[in-house]
């Protein structure tokens, strides 16, 4: 199966782990990729080595937290490739930390980035799908979207909302595939926006069983290659020797 050559494939947080695997994974199976983040230069960087090695790849500066931003980059897609085939929800950010630690700036931040990001990305293309009949949405989850642990009782909310926000639009789309990718640790920059030492070192101690990116990237092309009668609901990726 290869449902996936020639098609439009948007990418938010595309600039780093798990985003960056995805546009690398999608392009050499003959996707055009379109990357969105805010560091202007890695993205650069990114789509330079995707054409070197025979892809097709596009680059616009993104902030998800914008609803301007986020319409400007599917705008950028539109008039680029004429269409929208998938767009993959990707950035995050998890900052870590007890409630008691009152990190209420970082709070705010993983609910505009991972929730109203995520949002955003819906506003602003699914108009797009609903006019062509056809599209398809890949949420970034997390393992925290199912289980809570200490010190990430604020991101667990995020990742569960994003599940919720899944479901809701595969439930009012019949057009419209939506699928979610739940990760388990993998290796990523999200650890390094943690500030709360101790919560860094624990998860720094997680982290020691955390596998590639280019794990979820897979199970992302997996969802995307399917009939366009398959909707892959949910896959939840976790290293074989974890207990989360």
């Amino acid at each position: 199966m290869c449902n996936v050559r020639d098609k439009v494939v948007l990418i938010t947080g595309a600039s780093s782990g798990i985003g960056e695997a995805t546009a690398k994974h999608l392009a050499r199976r003959g996707a055009h990729v379109v990357l969105g983040a805010r560091r202007e230069s890695r993205l650069q960087s990114l789509v330079d080595t995707i054409w070197s090695d025979s892809g097709s790849a596009r680059w616009r500066a993104l902030d998800v937290t914008d609803l301007a931003s986020m319409q400007a980059f599917v705008d950028f897609a539109l008039a680029e490739f004429g269409r929208i085939d998938a767009v993959v929800n990707n950035a995050g950010l998890m900052p870590l930390s007890p409630f008691d630690a009152l990190r209420i700036d970082e709070w705010n931040c993983m609910i505009d980035v991972n929730i109203r990001g995520v949002l955003h990305g819906i506003a602003a293309a699914l108009p797009v799908m609903k006019r062509q009949g056809f599209g398809q949405f890949v949420n970034i989850a997390s393992i925290a979207g199912h289980r809570v642990i200490p010190a990430g009782g604020v991101y667990s909310a995020t990742k569960y909302a994003v599940r919720a926000i899944s479901e809701g639009l595969r439930l009012e789309n019949r057009d419209i595939r939506v699928s979610i990718i739940s990760p388990g640790p993998v290796e990523s920059e999200l650890g390094q926006t943690i500030t709360h030492e101790e919560t860094a070192r624990k998860v720094d101690d997680l982290r020691k069983m955390a596998i590639s990116p280019d794990s979820i990237a897979r199970a992302t092309a997996f969802a995307i290659e399917q009939p366009e009668d398959v909707d892959i609901s949910e896959i939840l990726v976790r290293p074989t020797i974890s207990t989360m």
